[in-house]
């Protein structure tokens, strides 16, 4: 399992510090779950498995796909989030609560807008 969890974070793009934040977990945590000096406990697999969508049976025997396939409405849910754990005066969540904040009217104007930009690019 140890190489799976390497590969995982690699294939995240993320530092050893970086995925253990994800986690709540320290960075020599994840050091040592690479190195094979820990085995990862069930609780720890069902933390991986739930933070980054990873398929269990591939964490636990390398069988499958890496990542559990997530529905287009599974992502927007997990990217809005990812937002709301971001600072209150982020761009991103301020964005979101603006949208959430819309009327039609405020949807048809985005739109529009949006159409507009596109346009151009063509």
């Amino acid at each position: 399992m140890k190489d799976r969890i390497k590969k995982l974070r690699k294939e995240l793009d993320l530092t050893q510090q970086e995925f253990a934040d994800k986690l709540g977990i320290k960075r020599n945590t994840v050091a040592s779950y690479e190195t094979g000096k820990s085995n990862l406990s069930d609780g720890a697999v069902s933390l991986i498995c739930r933070e980054f969508s990873v398929n269990e049976e591939w964490l636990r025997t390398g069988k499958g796909e890496m990542f559990i396939e997530q529905s287009q409405d599974e992502q927007i849910a997990a990217f809005v989030g990812e937002i709301l754990k971001d600072e209150d005066d982020s761009f991103k969540r301020r964005l979101v609560s603006g949208l959430a904040a819309l009327d039609d009217n405020g949807w048809n104007v985005l739109e529009k807008f949006l159409d507009s930009i596109h346009k151009e690019k063509d």
